[in-house]
């Protein structure tokens, strides 16, 4: 009977998470009709779901603000129809755009993200239950409703296959229809069935009993589950600790070097600030030592840390520029450090402040004209343009090709385009016009290849021929492939032999002591017409002495991938359809793959 019971109250859960939140609803089924849309068809309609999923947490949002505030039917149906007013704006905004760009992403992504903080936040303003009461309770229903629709949907998938594998076939789409209906219907609405009411005006329209059965399942609902208390207290915050005293033996140790310029650093600190903030607001649910410890010395240990961080990016800006990424570290670091002074002297009790920060610094971000897209794109684009004009490169809204420019200004040129182009800012910057192509027309427009960072800081260089690129074989008659591997231990050293004027001749690669080793040709009697010094060829395609980044350029046309060397006997010409010369720390790898044309004197 228990377990009847049971079913019956996670049922009449999701029922009154039905009528509590319609206009939610309606939004999360118009999502999964869209969602099944866009899979069946396969076309693109994410404007669309972002528009539903915008419409679906500001519904839960205000929805829990007229709880909290009001009483009347009247101003309901005034919050439903503000829900619908702000959500077809951010559809008008969206839908001017032909593809949603990462900085439509992202604005989206925050704008979401302070919307749910502020459904935690704003049913406990000025209310006898304390922030960190309504975080736990939000943070048990997240973790429920998480593992309920993971079971669902494995035993669904479970189905699936057994039905694809033993009576008929299945589409596999099918997976993605059921991912579809649990993750954006089942999961959401389940997760609001567990959220309570909390205390408000709201409560005067209810009968007195269905109010004490609201307040029995709101204190149930702030409790720390024993285990969760346990995994926080003993294994979690002493975890952190070890780490904590990692991060400050490395910041003292390094304070005068490599810290100030360590870019590994910034997201581990950025994601220390997170993990202390979101243990704080746990641990203020927990009564025993080990949290005592961690509310009153953590904050303050945090403050110093987060700080150094926020200088370190700060002076990080005048090598590299300002990303919107490092726009949201030095904001965020900024708001550890306010919440870091909050924590360190308030009472625990007053962390729901913690949640208005959150929230203000969220919307500050996205908010022209200081939010972190204009700002970066501002700077990048200055960066740029600064340095061609530096270099003598623009004139008249025009790049003037040049390949002599430092290995320096080279790096701050192709960061900053590599940027703008990644940001889809490019078409917007008059001297590179509107179908600018990093890949295709950034050596033609600059006169270099372009930079790429790499996470192992070695200068390695990839370069490929164009295949729709016209190869001009006028006075060559012989031709052959040359596959060139530096660390291959066991090779043929023939590649190939020819007859020209009655004679036969033999084209081998030889290992030398130098690095690359050779390319030899002879006559039938042995004596040597050419020796091509693959080192040499490689060093031709190197373009940047730098050994902190990589280069790339994805086509290069006949003439870019050619490598021409002649005497009085004979002419060869390597023409690269692919390069690899990758630099590590033991040394250089030259691989690549070559046509040889060859013409005997």
């Amino acid at each position: 009977m228990k377990f009847i019971d049971k079913i019956k109250e996670k049922l009449s859960g999701l029922v009154e998470a039905l009528s509590r939140y319609p206009l939610t609803v309606a939004f999360l089924m118009a999502a999964v009709v869209i969602n099944a849309m866009a899979i069946q068809q396969e076309v693109d309609y994410t404007r669309y779901l972002l528009t539903f999923l915008m419409g679906a947490f500001l519904g839960i949002t205000l929805q829990g603000a007229w709880e909290r505030f009001y009483d009347r039917t009247s101003v309901r149906i005034v919050a439903m129809a503000l829900c619908l007013t702000l959500t077809l704006g951010y559809f008008l905004i969206v839908r001017q755009y032909t593809s949603i760009s990462m900085e439509i992403g992202i604005r989206s992504s925050v704008a979401i993200f302070a919307v749910f903080i502020a459904f935690t936040w704003i049913p406990v303003i000025k209310s006898e239950i304390r922030y960190n009461q309504s975080f736990m309770a939000t943070f048990k229903a997240l973790f429920n409703a998480l593992l309920f629709s993971g079971v669902l949907f494995i035993g669904i998938t479970l189905i699936i296959t057994a039905i694809d594998l033993l009576l008929f076939d299945v589409s596999d789409k099918a997976y993605l229809h059921s991912l579809n209906c649990v993750g954006m219907l089942f999961f959401p609405i389940y997760f609001l069935s567990l959220i309570p009411i909390y205390p408000g005006l709201s409560n005067k329209n209810r009968p007195p009993e269905k109010v004490i059965n609201d307040r029995e399942k709101l204190v149930r609902s702030c409790q720390c589950p024993k285990f969760l208390e346990v995994l926080v207290s003993y294994i979690v915050i002493p975890l952190l600790a070890a780490y904590t005293i990692i991060l400050i033996i490395y910041i003292v140790g390094n304070i005068t070097g490599d810290f100030w310029s360590d870019n590994r650093l910034e997201s581990m600190l950025v994601s220390f600030a997170i993990v202390v903030i979101f243990i704080y607001i746990l641990a203020s649910s927990l009564e025993n030592k080990v949290a005592e410890w961690f509310l009153k010395i953590f904050p303050k240990v945090l403050v110093p840390i987060v700080l150094f961080q926020i200088v370190a990016s700060v002076l990080q800006i005048q090598e590299v520029g300002l990303t919107h990424g490092r726009y949201y570290a030095i904001l965020f670091g900024i708001f550890a450090v306010v919440s870091g002074l909050w924590m360190s002297f308030m009472p625990a009790r007053n962390n729901g402040v913690i949640a208005a920060l959150l929230i203000g610094f969220s919307l500050f971000s996205i908010m022209p004209p200081v939010d972190a897209f204009t700002i970066s794109r501002g700077n990048q684009v200055n960066r740029l343009t600064n340095t061609l004009v530096e270099n003598k490169m623009l004139e008249n809204e025009q790049v003037n090709p040049n390949g002599s420019v430092s290995e320096e200004d080279k790096k701050i040129i192709s960061d900053a385009v590599d940027y703008l182009a990644m940001m889809a800012y490019t078409k917007e910057i008059s001297y590179l016009g509107e179908n600018f192509d990093v890949y295709e027309d950034f050596y033609s427009t600059f006169g270099f290849y372009r930079y790429e960072d790499n996470q192992y800081r070695q200068n390695s260089i990839y370069l490929s021929l164009n295949q729709q690129s016209p190869i001009d074989i006028s006075g060559y008659e012989t031709f052959m492939v040359l596959n060139y591997y530096q660390k291959k231990e066991k090779w043929d050293p023939l590649i190939g032999s020819f007859e020209s004027g009655g004679k036969t001749y033999r084209l081998s690669r030889e290992k030398t002591a130098e690095q690359g080793g050779a390319l030899v040709l002879v006559d039938e009697t042995g004596q040597e017409l050419m020796r091509i010094d693959m080192k040499a060829v490689f060093d031709h395609f190197t373009t940047s002495l730098s050994d902190n980044y990589q280069t790339s350029k994805d086509s290069m046309n006949a003439d870019e991938a050619s490598f021409t060397i002649e005497n009085d006997q004979a002419a060869i010409s390597l023409i690269a359809t692919s390069l690899a010369i990758e630099k590590t720390e033991a040394g250089t790898i030259n691989n690549g793959d070559f046509y040889v044309l060859i013409q005997i004197k």
